[in-house]
């Protein structure tokens, strides 16, 4: 189909496109007539959304805030902020709402459900473009009922948004108060083990200053040890060399030793000169032997006590390193106690620390989700309320119109199109070629009869008419 046939079809149809058209059209403005009116009432609400937790600082990530907006319209359209409506205005408690009710639900189900999904079913949410703001608006019949239900959506979103921050933060400060009871009773209890041990242990002070006084002790004493062993060593030498009198240092350098040696020597001199005088048996012979003799035990004498007093030191010498071993080895575990006992005190400071930041960290999450919990601060405000509108918002009797006309002058010409497929007839010389397969040898010009004038439709048909057409193949 060409331009051409379609234009001698809507000629042939055109009683029948008028007539839709003119149908549709006066439908569609009786219908907007007979409508009663509806006002529109909006209210404004601001999201004033940085990103940024007031209580905690915390940022939220840049990629989760695309979906914000979203979700907030999705919020101000649910059906709880719609419920939470109808309880603020107290709609469920009318007598009339309730009859209404009844009749179309029969009973069944809520008053408050069906309240809420009338509301939103007239509840409009248009999001503001490059902007915060968002236009919360209601129709309704009523201007002043209107718009007391858009002001208590944004009001109830207010709200619900508030709300819907605190719970989660309540939750999490009820288990960080229990976490927080658990982690003191671990305090009080590793504490209680610290002190119970000190006690044991007789530890007074939690500082260094005790073990490092007993392991300066057992320095000096280790010191006080090796310098008794040389002495000791020395002194057992000593004693053994004092059972020789000729090759014993402490017998050769000893005073009376030496001046008894010297009475000796004298009092051989002196028996020698008498021993050649006289004989034997004389007086003097005898006499300086016996005082020789009596020298010589003299000497003998004094031998033996300075031996016996390098013994009598050497022993004492002995006893001394075996009693500094002995404090060594008692001092030394000491020591070694003092260290295992400071190691296992080490053990319960580190778990009485890892207590302690465990109850702070717990102490100070808890604090701050209370008072997160505890905050109204909102991010939304309502930037304007609505007010009752002074003039109806439909029905738009011109739209109507301008709609039901481009509406029926479809509906006109799709009917036109179909009944010229139903029942085709020959409009054209190209009509008889494609409808009976025949060349066409020429056209014969028809006027009107009478010598009627051309109408309006005259200029149109003459352009759509062919005047003389002759082809020949």
């Amino acid at each position: 189909m060409n331009v051409h046939q379609f234009l001698l079809i809507l000629l042939a149809r055109k009683k029948i496109i008028l007539t839709t058209l003119l149908v549709t059209v006066a439908l569609a403005l009786g219908f907007s007539l007979i409508q009663s009116k509806t006002y529109k009432a909006t209210a404004s609400v601001l999201l004033n959304y940085k990103g940024v937790d007031p209580l905690t600082g915390l940022t939220m990530p840049g990629q989760l805030l695309p979906g914000y907006m979203a979700t907030q319209i999705d919020i101000i359209s649910s059906k709880n902020v719609a419920l939470r409506v109808v309880d603020a205005l107290h709609l469920a408690n009318s007598p009339a709402v309730i009859e209404q009710f009844k009749d179309a639900t029969d009973g069944q189900g809520s008053v408050r459900d069906w309240l809420a999904d009338l509301l939103l079913k007239k509840l409009e949410i248009v999001p503001s473009r490059e902007s915060s703001v968002v236009e919360i608006s209601f129709k309704g019949a009523d201007p002043q009922f209107a718009a007391a239900v858009a002001n208590a959506f944004a009001d109830e979103y207010q709200k619900i948004s508030v709300q819907l921050k605190t719970d989660p933060a309540k939750k999490t400060a009820a288990y960080f108060n229990e976490q927080t009871k658990q982690l003191r009773d671990n305090l009080e209890a590793a504490q209680a083990r610290l002190s119970k041990y000190q006690q044991e242990k007789g530890i007074v002070s939690l500082d260094n200053n005790r073990v490092d006084v007993e392991l300066a002790r057992l320095n000096d004493l280790s010191a006080q040890l090796v310098a008794a062993q040389a002495a000791a060593i020395e002194g057992t030498a000593r004693q053994g060399a004092a059972g020789s009198a000729l090759t014993s240092p402490d017998v050769a350098n000893n005073a009376l030793i030496q001046s008894m040696r010297a009475n000796v020597a004298q009092a051989e001199g002196k028996f020698a000169d008498t021993a050649q005088r006289y004989g034997r048996n004389h007086p003097q012979y005898q006499a300086a032997k016996a005082e020789l003799n009596k020298v010589r035990a003299e000497l003998n004498a004094a031998l033996g006590t300075v031996s016996r007093s390098v013994g009598a030191n050497a022993q004492v010498l002995r006893q001394r390193e075996a009693d500094l071993r002995a404090a060594v080895a008692q001092q030394k575990a000491k020591v070694l106690e003092m260290n295992r006992a400071r190691d296992e005190l080490g053990v319960l400071l580190k778990d009485l620390d890892s207590a302690q930041r465990a109850f702070d960290a717990a102490s100070q999450r808890f604090s701050q989700t209370r008072i997160e919990a505890q905050s109204e601060q909102s991010d939304i405000s309502v930037l304007n309320p609505a007010v009752p509108p002074t003039q109806p918002s439909g029905p738009r009797v011109l739209l109507n119109t301008l709609v039901a006309f481009l509406l029926g002058t479809i509906l006109g010409v799709g009917l036109a199109l179909l009944l010229e497929l139903l029942n085709r007839p020959v409009r054209s010389a190209s009509d008889v070629k494609e409808m009976l397969g025949i060349p066409v040898l020429g056209t014969i010009e028809w006027n009107l009869p009478h010598g009627r004038a051309r109408g309006r439709m005259g200029s149109l048909r003459s352009l759509m008419t062919p005047r003389r057409l002759l082809r020949l193949n």
